[in-house]
């Protein structure tokens, strides 16, 4: 019996191994070196030989404005063609936009609302994507009703299906959370949505570049994500994919000349604005093959895993639920560290200037939540170093 009881106990699972860097991979950045960025799910960062293509294209567009327009739209769609296979979609699934904040105003201002009517959004949701569901509601005299995630909650599935009812139009949810690192609009919970008659928006910001091939998976009525934080490209990028049976029925922010062609063109063009970072994503596309989406990938996820093991081994903060195959990672604050915008700001700027590192602190009531990235120019010296200062940066916040 005694054996018995011991091979009951769940063996302790060994420590991450930090990856082998990728050769050449930190050299194609122009990131300061005096400092850790360990934040790229922000704002990203752009490889120098996407900025010297972009820069080409400048120069090209000054030399003959008349040429470069003119031959501008055969060019985009040729370089959303080049993307079509990394996300998994047919060329004219999607449409190029700037960043998520343009595409779900787009998919909101398409689907046709009631009063009484319901959208569904999460408390892990970004907070200007809520916001942009909070106008449309008011608007039509819709309701928004926020489900509340519980931070250990591994699955959101349960909590987000137990929240619809025969109001429910519209779910807006994250692929990937950004304050919490947390997978949620799976394809598993957007089917079983679409079952219940919700259209689904799906904020798939942190995806594309982390998450290989999402579009040929989801059956979301409108995804969007942003091509600017892991794929590489030049701010701002980003792509709105639309199902088929939307695609009559999008409407853009802007009216242009291409409107009576429709999705996805009427999206794209809004008269002379600057399409040199489009124009550049080709570039992007030769960057990511360069390095290998599966290395690339199994690289940050590694990467991530060993940072977050070192947090939580040596400062004794709680993990959040994560997933494997993503390239971030959560932990949380003590109770009263960033508990509002004031406290993150307070933590973020304590932790750049006596650590020397970036990373992303959201606002969240019993204590904030710390978020750190991975990507090809990180090493596991980096995270190494902050695990090793946090734990009294904290204490000292604390007192």
């Amino acid at each position: 019996m005694t054996d018995d009881l011991f091979s009951a106990v769940a063996p302790t699972p060994p420590a991450p191994v930090p990856p082998a860097p990728i050769p050449g991979a930190a050299e194609l950045f122009a990131l300061d070196p005096a400092v850790a960025h360990l934040n790229h799910g922000s704002f990203g960062a752009v490889p120098l030989p996407v900025s010297a293509a972009q820069d080409v294209i400048r120069a090209e567009q000054e030399a003959d404005p008349d040429g470069f327009f003119h031959n501008l739209p055969a060019r985009v769609a040729a370089a959303r063609a080049q993307w079509a296979p990394l996300l998994g979609a047919e060329p004219e699934g999607f449409a190029l936009v700037d960043n998520v904040t343009e595409a779900v105003a787009i998919a909101l201002d398409s689907v046709p609302l009631r009063a009484g009517d319901e959208i569904l959004v999460t408390d892990h949701g970004y907070g200007v994507v809520n916001r942009a569901a909070e106008r449309r509601a008011a608007e039509c005299g819709a309701t928004v009703r926020v489900v509340a995630l519980p931070l250990t909650a591994p699955d959101a599935a349960p909590y987000v299906l137990e929240a619809v009812t025969g109001r429910t139009r519209v779910a807006v949810l994250d692929r990937i959370t950004s304050p919490t690192a947390r997978e949620v609009a799976t394809p598993e919970l957007v089917r079983a949505l679409a079952e219940r008659g919700v259209v689904t928006l799906v904020d798939a910001a942190h995806a594309p570049g982390m998450l290989a091939g999402e579009l040929a998976e989801s059956p979301a009525d409108f995804w969007f994500g942003n091509l600017h934080k892991w794929a590489f490209a030049p701010r701002p990028a980003a792509v709105l994919a639309v199902a088929p049976a939307w695609r009559e029925r999008v409407r853009p922010l802007t009216y242009s000349w291409e409107h009576p062609r429709g999705f996805p063109y009427h999206v794209e063009w809004r008269g002379t604005v600057d399409y040199t970072g489009w124009a550049a994503l080709p570039a992007a596309v030769r960057v990511l093959e360069q390095l290998g989406p599966d290395r690339m990938r199994a690289h940050n996820t590694a990467l991530a895993a060993y940072g977050a093991h070192l947090l939580t081994e040596r400062t004794g903060l709680a993990p959040l639920p994560a997933s494997e195959r993503l390239s971030m990672r959560a932990v949380r604050l003590p109770v009263g560290l960033a508990e509002d915008e004031e406290g993150v700001r307070t933590v973020m700027a304590a932790v750049r200037e006596r650590l020397g590192t970036r990373v992303a602190v959201r606002p969240w009531a019993g204590g904030g939540v710390l978020r750190i990235s991975a990507q090809v120019y990180n090493r596991p010296e980096e995270y190494e170093k902050l695990a090793a200062g946090l734990g009294d940066l904290l204490a000292s916040l604390t007192r």
